[in-house]
């Protein structure tokens, strides 16, 4: 059965979005689907497939699928690209709005410029720092900063922080030496983390500037990941190698990460929609 679907991209994460309001896709093996609809030569080819979904909760809900078919709970471009999708497809006029995620309820913010769309800012909510409710295996509710884990062969320092997602931050000398096609799928798949992690190499250049490399769980090397974004400036911030501001240079962009007084954390960055088209 036909859908229609967009593609957007932020800081070069990209995914195909379907708006549910309009497309019904219930019945559907949407792990196949996603498998088949992100495929980078036999199919659209994306990070991710993204439904837009009414909620009883928020103004919408996000249901988010990685490349592989396995569900995120959450993903900090794809919300920002969600929030251009809604806005665009004329789903609300409302500048800010709530949407429930696998992390609970988020808040986006839509940034214009001379009417038009210049980025989305997210309330993306409190870290999560103790262990178990990351997951990472025997620590308790204790923190994990600055703790060694191995990896083919070598040993690495680890800083863990869920943002709804758990995430492995390491920070290295140089990002771009990184080999992150031989260490990222080990870490992810590491037996300390039951239920997977994003592994985030980071390199700090100074107190308000990181440039970090990401191995995404369930997609693989990735030009961004927004969520990875704010798990690297807390891990950052709670080693005392930057302040609680910073801009995350990743693959593909910039975006700006907050970690507030309130203890949410704040992202900033660019949503842009590339194409639109009919899926058979």
């Amino acid at each position: 059965m036909a859908f229609s679907f967009t593609k957007w991209q932020g800081c070069g994460n990209d995914f195909v979005l379907v708006n549910c309001f309009e497309e019904e896709l219930a019945g559907r093996d949407l792990p196949a689907l996603a498998r088949t609809v992100c495929d980078r030569h036999y199919g659209i080819g994306a990070d991710g497939l993204i439904l837009v979904l009414p909620s009883d909760t928020a103004d919408f809900r996000m249901q988010i699928l990685n490349a592989d078919g396995s569900e995120a709970e959450m993903c900090g471009n794809g919300i920002r690209c969600f929030a251009g999708v809604v806005h665009t497809e004329n789903l609300t006029r409302k500048e800010e709005f709530t949407v429930e995620t696998g992390a609970g309820i988020l808040v986006p913010r839509l940034i214009f410029q001379n009417g038009t769309l210049d980025g989305v800012r997210v309330d993306m909510g409190e870290p999560i720092l103790e262990g178990e409710r990351i997951p990472v295996t025997g620590f308790g509710r204790a923190p994990v900063i600055e703790q060694p884990i191995e990896a083919v062969g070598a040993q690495f320092s680890m800083t863990c922080v869920s943002m709804g997602n758990p995430h492995c931050v390491i920070f290295v000398d140089d990002a771009e030496a990184v080999p992150i096609f031989e260490l990222g799928p080990v870490l992810e798949h590491h037996a300390c983390f039951p239920r997977k992690t994003n592994v985030e190499f980071a390199e700090i250049k100074d107190s308000a500037h990181i440039r970090m490399r990401v191995w995404e769980r369930g997609a693989a090397v990735t030009l961004a990941c927004g969520t990875g974004s704010c798990a690297t400036l807390v891990a950052a911030a709670l080693t005392n190698r930057t302040g609680r501001k910073a801009e995350v240079e990743l693959d593909g962009g910039k975006l700006q990460i907050e970690w507030a007084a309130d203890n949410h954390l704040y992202m900033t960055g660019p949503a842009q929609k590339v194409f639109s088209g009919i899926y058979a």
